[in-house]
């Protein structure tokens, strides 16, 4: 499968589509396509680099178990997400695990590959480090909500920044594929309570619930319940 082909679907997202054709062509030229099934890991916790990867189809979540068993979920993210650059800066282990939650279409520019457009290219590294700065300030802005918001707020503002691709894309989506479970562990909040907070959004009929997915009926109220100004 031609990575070519995937070009203007990457393009919506704000991170590929503003970088220089040069670095755009150089990506896909060196890029493989990998598909993944339901519940199948792309990577897992201390797994050596792997390169960069995007999300062309379907969902990965990003998350972490401890010790005893418990798990934090950091994100899910859908096409057009860019994601795995930490480890081009520091050729450490994956801190997280990758999972696809169905079937799955990804983007891979292996470590190597990667390393050698950068090397022949230094300032493409800024793009890079644009790219993982991006992630810096929404975990920033995720640590002081934790400590001064509200629940309800926080779970508004997550809602949010999935809903909009955290900050990749222009047009919001109006339904959002997410167990509460899931939802749950992103906020270190339990199921009961995060059901309880949706359904208080829903009968303000800003959201409409189902089984396996939440949407979005009311995108300016969700905006003013987050915090959010426009």
């Amino acid at each position: 499968m031609d990575a070519e082909q995937w070009r203007s679907r990457l393009a919506t997202g704000h991170w590929f589509g503003h970088l220089p054709a040069s670095f755009q062509h150089s990506l896909l030229a060196n890029s493989r396509v990998r598909q993944l099934a339901a519940g199948e890991y792309l990577f897992k916790r201390g797994d050596p680099p792997c390169g960069l990867y995007a999300v062309l189809e379907g969902a990965v979540r990003i998350s972490a178990v401890n010790a005893q068993g418990k798990e934090a979920v950091l994100s899910l993210v859908e096409s057009p997400y860019w994601f795995g650059e930490i480890c081009l800066f520091d050729s450490l282990p994956r801190t997280h695990d990758a999972l696809a939650m169905g079937p799955c279409t990804l983007l891979q520019i292996p470590q190597a590959l990667m390393l050698e457009i950068l090397d022949e290219h230094p300032v493409y590294w800024r793009d890079v480090a644009l790219l993982m700065s991006h992630k810096l300030r929404l975990s920033l802005i995720n640590i002081e909500q934790i400590s001064l918001m509200p629940t309800s707020v926080r779970l508004a503002h997550r809602l949010l920044m999935i809903a909009e691709g955290y900050g990749e894309i222009a047009q919001t989506r109006r339904v959002l594929h997410l167990p509460q479970e899931d939802l749950a562990a992103m906020l270190g909040l339990s199921r009961q309570t995060i059901n309880s907070l949706l359904k208080a959004l829903e009968q303000q009929g800003i959201l409409g619930l189902s089984y396996g997915a939440i949407e979005v009926l009311d995108l300016q109220r969700l905006r003013q319940a987050a915090g959010v100004d426009g």
